[in-house]
């Protein structure tokens, strides 16, 4: 399949199984995936270390429209706050947490960028 045959779901989720590759070989523990609450959805909840981190993974196959990751807005935000303090009443999880931005652009030979952007935006909980 060419990136011109790949639905937009279809380019999500091959960035979500990269992302999640990408994590595991860096050490981190995959807790969640797609985890939804209300409107909102987590691609991926893990744990580096101590720190229980929520991931929005931006999957694109072009730049012309800028980063993957600018578009994510401050209303994405809110809805990952609310999803971020559902699931940590869930697992009563009252220690650290970081909200991350994997950034994938995937091109026609089927290589791929990705860039990991920690602590991407300030969880205002």
């Amino acid at each position: 399949m060419t990136k011109h045959t790949l639905t937009t779901k279809q380019i999500g989720d091959m960035g979500e199984a990269i992302a999640k590759k990408h994590l595991i070989n860096k050490g981190y523990e995959i807790l969640a995936l797609n985890y939804r609450y209300s409107r909102a959805e987590v691609d991926i909840i893990a744990k580096n270390a101590n720190v229980l981190v929520f991931i929005e993974v931006k999957t694109k196959s072009y730049t012309f429209y800028g980063d993957p990751s600018e578009s994510v807005t401050a209303a994405k935000e809110r809805m990952y706050f609310d999803a971020a303090n559902k699931y940590m009443e869930e697992i009563e999880w009252d220690g650290e947490i970081r909200f991350d931005i994997i950034s994938l652009i995937l091109s026609k030979d089927g290589q791929h960028k990705i860039s990991h952007f920690e602590d991407a935006f300030f969880a205002g909980l």
